[in-house]
């Protein structure tokens, strides 16, 4: 289709491709481009353009910015970019006319699409020096389209929630994996819409905010290796390999051929909002799936490469602190300025809450690699005005031996506690000698987040994620079991610190099984009462399992897929789960916004926090225990909540036998109500809001091995 265009300057900003009277304005960043050409489709697998625009520099280039405006197009207008320069790698220079390039501010990418990345790699792998030649391939039928988009949206009044952080439970899950499977009931499984399908289970779980893995534009299939134990290819299924950053991925959308993912999207978020349930964005800002020398193409290798990646001093080569081949150059002012763009967009346009930045210390590295004191970046996302309620979470660790958990730079970032998750994993398992860090950890890690002025609530608390064991595979497997990843059982991380109970997997061993149940409520009691921002993984609820795989990145099938008949299956998981949440959403005590001080401020001959050992007797620190007690003042003076709270009294046992404990005497006045025994079966491990069980006259209780138990108190 020809169209009757008129060809305008334009100006350089705002970046990407906007609707403006009657056309369209598009502007590009490029500095050491010399031709910059802007190309508009009509199909998505259109092999040719009905138009290619050159850009005059003299007329569309301001300083870096090449600049068009073209009069006669609409919204759904396909579009992409070429661009020459350079083919210099041994100076980082590694521009291809010949390559289709993606707009990184392009907000939508034709969709349903199987990308052809070999058409895409910018050298001949027949040549035998690969990164001095390039591919003339034209690859204009492999890579999908930019989309003009109207933003125009009927957002029914919705903003961001921004719940306070330490009031927070989230729910980490994937859009595809929630409904894909069979037994989900979506009748959009695997999509936007499908989530919004799961909006009643979520709030009957009682969850407050949904984070999903990386929602931006992947190609799902660059993987090549098949299953070697099926013989299906794999595929990419976590996502953490983006391209297009501000186009939400068209397959997660019912339609997604032209855009409609966006709506989707928009419609998810806004829907999630009514239910009161926020929407965190897993963001992956710190490589692209461009790879490393031997890579395709695809986008900001062909529009700047020494600007956009960090590179060896040998510049044919990338800097990889990702694992993934290639690393942004984020402290780069270009690169910063891409980032929050990308940020303000996805908060501005998209109403999300939050983010968790993926492997975030890179973030924080310098050009030349090394991790910066102050990075620029990183204060820029803390400090920026329209960020300024919107949740950071930084996964406060890289691929090349960066780990600053407690010590990611800025009082503002909430970091993924890895710690924790390690610490509590192990005293489950029964490590010896853990009773004090596991004391540290429930009271909110003030080792990692006091020192800098942070609070509980910045320590994001979690036990499993996805990548790793789920729940149940962490109390059923003492090995990895990654065969069907087709890396012969080497990926996946061998430091798992899980308990098999005797049997490796699946087991109808009553006396296995029971404790298998009763190992995953004492991980659950501890998650949810530990003061900080408890992270659930999606499908522990209901014991989801992938069969030992703690790698599952690639399984795009039931090993990643939630089975909703593991339901009906762990009746008394899903219930002990929903029942736990609500507790620590009735009761603020558990969300303190302050570190414990240890000390009486309300005068009722109570500390904030007080230690016990299984005599009720002060607690020696230094004395070899396998026991723990602990009582939490709920006064409003010492929970800083706006009304009294109940008191709590926790009680541990790790030992491999029963301990008998003497209760602490409740606070003046009151008595002691049995609430949580992980020991007992369903309906007695946990009773329902205001069904706790007076203990009347007890002045002992029996704690029997591997259990905790949790007392409230209530006036006499």
């Amino acid at each position: 289709m020809q169209q009757e265009l008129q060809i305008l300057p334009g100006r350089p900003l705002p970046l990407g491709a906007h609707l403006k009277d009657g056309g369209a304005h598009f502007a590009l960043f490029s500095r050491h481009a010399t031709n910059v050409w802007l190309l508009l489709f009509d199909n998505p697998e259109d092999t040719k353009s009905h138009h290619s625009i050159q850009l005059n520099a003299k007329q569309h280039r301001t300083g870096d910015i090449w600049h068009v405006e073209v009069k006669g197009v609409s919204a759904g207008q396909l579009y992409a970019w070429r661009v020459a320069g350079p083919y210099d790698p041994a100076n980082g220079h590694r521009f291809n006319p010949n390559k289709l390039l993606v707009d990184p501010y392009a907000r939508a990418l034709s969709g349903n699409y199987t990308w052809d990345l070999a058409g895409a790699r910018g050298y001949d792998p027949a040549s035998p020096e690969k990164d001095r030649s390039y591919s003339t391939r034209d690859d204009a039928a492999g890579i999908p389209k930019c989309i003009l988009l109207d933003d125009e949206f009927d957002w029914q009044g919705d903003k961001p929630l921004n719940y306070p952080l330490g009031d927070c439970i989230i729910y980490e899950t994937h859009v595809r994996g929630l409904t894909l499977h069979p037994t989900s009931g979506a009748q959009h499984p695997g999509t936007f819409e499908g989530i919004v399908e799961k909006i009643p289970y979520f709030k009957e779980l009682g969850i407050t905010s949904l984070e999903l893995l990386p929602v931006q534009e992947f190609d799902e299939l660059e993987i090549i290796q098949k299953n070697p134990i099926t013989g299906d290819q794999l595929e990419n299924y976590w996502g953490y390999s983006t391209i297009a950053f501000f186009a939400p991925k068209s397959r997660y959308c019912s339609g997604g051929q032209m855009g409609e993912q966006v709506t989707a999207f928009k419609t998810m978020v806004r829907e999630l909002h009514k239910a009161g349930i926020e929407v965190i964005l897993d963001i992956v800002l710190n490589h692209t799936s461009e790879g490393n020398e031997t890579g395709p193409t695809l986008c900001f290798r062909g529009l700047d490469n020494v600007i956009y990646y960090l590179l060896e001093k040998d510049r044919r080569f990338y800097k990889n602190y990702s694992g993934c081949g290639n690393t942004l150059n984020c402290n780069h002012p270009i690169v910063r300025d891409f980032v929050l763009d990308c940020l303000r967009y996805w908060v501005i346009e998209m109403h999300v809450d939050g983010f968790r930045f993926d492997l975030a210390s890179i973030l924080g590295r310098g050009e030349d690699g090394e991790i910066l004191e102050n990075p620029p970046l990183v204060n820029r996302i803390a400090e920026d005005p329209i960020l300024r309620n919107t949740k950071i979470i930084a996964e406060a660790w890289d691929a090349a031996g960066a780990y600053q958990v407690g010590s990611f730079p800025g009082k503002r970032w909430a970091e993924w506690n890895g710690r924790y998750r390690d610490d509590i994993r192990r005293f489950w398992r029964g490590d010896s000698g853990l009773i004090p860090i596991f004391a540290t950890r429930i009271a909110g890690s003030s080792d990692l987040y006091q020192d800098d002025g942070r609070q509980p609530f910045h320590s994001i608390n979690f036990i499993t994620c996805h990548d790793g064991f789920t729940l149940n595979d962490l109390v059923s497997y003492n090995e990895k079991h990654n065969e069907a990843n087709g890396e012969e059982n080497r990926d996946g991380s061998n430091d798992n610190n899980s308990f098999n109970f005797g049997v490796e997997g699946i087991t109808d061993d009553p006396k296995i099984e029971k404790m298998r149940k009763q190992q995953i409520k004492n991980l659950l009691t501890t998650l949810l009462i530990s003061q900080g921002t408890p992270m659930l993984l999606g499908g522990d609820e209901f014991r989801r399992t992938q069969n030992g795989n703690n790698n599952a990145y690639c399984q795009n099938n039931e090993i990643s897929w939630y089975d909703w008949s593991f339901i009906e299956k762990h009746p008394e998981i899903f219930r002990f789960f929903k029942t736990l949440i609500a507790l620590r959403r009735k009761h603020p005590i558990f969300r303190r916004p302050h570190f414990f001080a240890g000390i009486d401020r309300n005068h009722n001959h109570y500390r904030d926090i007080h230690w016990f050992d299984h005599r009720a007797q002060e607690h020696n620190w230094n004395e070899k225990s396998r026991t723990l007690t602990c009582i939490l003042d709920g006064s409003s003076i010492e929970t800083g909540a706006v009304y009294d709270d109940n008191d709590v009294c926790i009680m541990v046992n790790i030992d491999f036998k029963s301990r008998r404990f003497r209760i602490p005497n409740a606070p003046p006045g009151k008595k002691w109500f049995l609430s949580i025994d992980t020991s007992k079966e369903s309906p007695d491990d946990i009773l329902p809001l205001d069904g706790e069980k007076y203990l009347q006259k007890q002045t002992c209780y029996t704690l029997s091995q591997r259990s905790m138990v949790v007392l409230f108190s209530f006036w006499a």
